[in-house]
């Protein structure tokens, strides 16, 4: 077989055409530090990514929901504590009306009125809100959980056997979602199952304010240890949920530096062996094009043409 000039000189011309393109390549990389600029660079690779950005976006969402259930469980939580601690206020006026028999009607009526300044104090607290959103009502649109007269008006829990979700919740993972919130029917009492926390307290002034309600005073005082073991109870199911909240936390910041590394790999270049192999194929072009002038020396006709 014959091999012409031209034959050498198209071969030659192509080898270098792709050797130039393998440069402007791997320049084009350095420059822009990714590997893939279009999915024509790398189909399957574009593919790893959108896959990867898609996992990012989901645990991106996640966060925002683990920080928003950290507000509303960190206001439940603070809201409980402070109604403790005037429920306790509570129950020591309530043993000291029981114990004070020969007590003046002025202390009597002293007693009462702090016993109802502190009902009022707890329905306010009862109404603590998180973005305009009542932290006790539930699934409420409105903007508290109990009206002025300790009725509550919010939305309470819904029945697990109707399907329907319990409470607020919150997805923190793609397998696990987490309840923020806690109705005030179970914090300080459902009125269906008796006096709630609230209708207590107002019973107790009432009571303390004359003696003939002194003989209500023991029972008042046992609903009214039933009411804080209510509100340790919710307590610590609130704190439980928090602790799940903050493990939850860790993992998706975990989840999240995993993938930007798994992202980094598709996408980015490894900039020492980017730098080498691009001075390798530039020393790889400038023998190419060594050899060829070399095997395509000029002849007599070239300069007659």
């Amino acid at each position: 077989m014959r091999v012409t000039q031209r034959a050498i000189a198209q071969t030659s011309l192509l080898g270098l055409n792709q050797n130039l393109d393998r440069v402007s390549k791997l320049q084009q990389q350095l420059t822009s530090g990714r590997l893939i600029s279009a999915p024509s660079d790398s189909p399957t690779g574009t593919n790893r990514a959108m896959q990867v950005r898609q996992d990012t976006s989901a645990v991106t969402q996640q966060a925002r929901n683990i920080s928003d259930g950290t507000g509303w469980l960190a206001s439940s939580d603070s809201s409980l504590e402070t109604m403790l601690t005037q429920v306790r206020r509570v129950r020591d006026l309530a043993v000291q009306g029981l114990n004070g028999g020969a007590m003046s009607d002025a202390s009597r009526t002293a007693i009462a009125t702090e016993l109802a300044s502190l009902r009022e104090s707890m329905i306010g607290v009862a109404n603590q809100t998180v973005n305009g959103r009542p932290v006790f009502g539930g699934a409420t649109a409105g903007k508290a959980a109990y009206d002025a007269d300790g009725t509550f008006v919010g939305v309470p829990v819904a029945d697990p056997a109707s399907g329907i979700p319990v409470g607020q919740l919150r997805r923190v993972s793609d397998t696990e979602q987490i309840r923020v919130d806690i109705t005030g029917l179970e914090a300080f009492g459902d009125p269906a199952d008796g006096r709630d926390l609230f209708a207590l307290v107002g019973d107790l002034a009432a009571h303390v304010r004359t003696p003939a309600g002194a003989g209500d005073l023991d029972t008042d005082l046992a609903d009214l240890d039933v009411a804080i073991n209510r509100l340790l109870t919710a307590a610590a199911d609130i704190g439980s949920r928090s602790a799940r909240m903050e493990s939850a936390k860790q993992i998706n910041l975990d989840r999240q530096l995993t993938l930007k590394s798994q992202l980094s790999e598709v996408e980015e270049i490894d900039l020492p062996r980017t730098i080498m192999e691009l001075n390798l194929t530039k020393v790889g072009y400038e023998a190419a094009l060594s050899a060829t002038a070399k095997a395509i020396q000029p002849s007599l006709v070239d300069y007659l043409r």
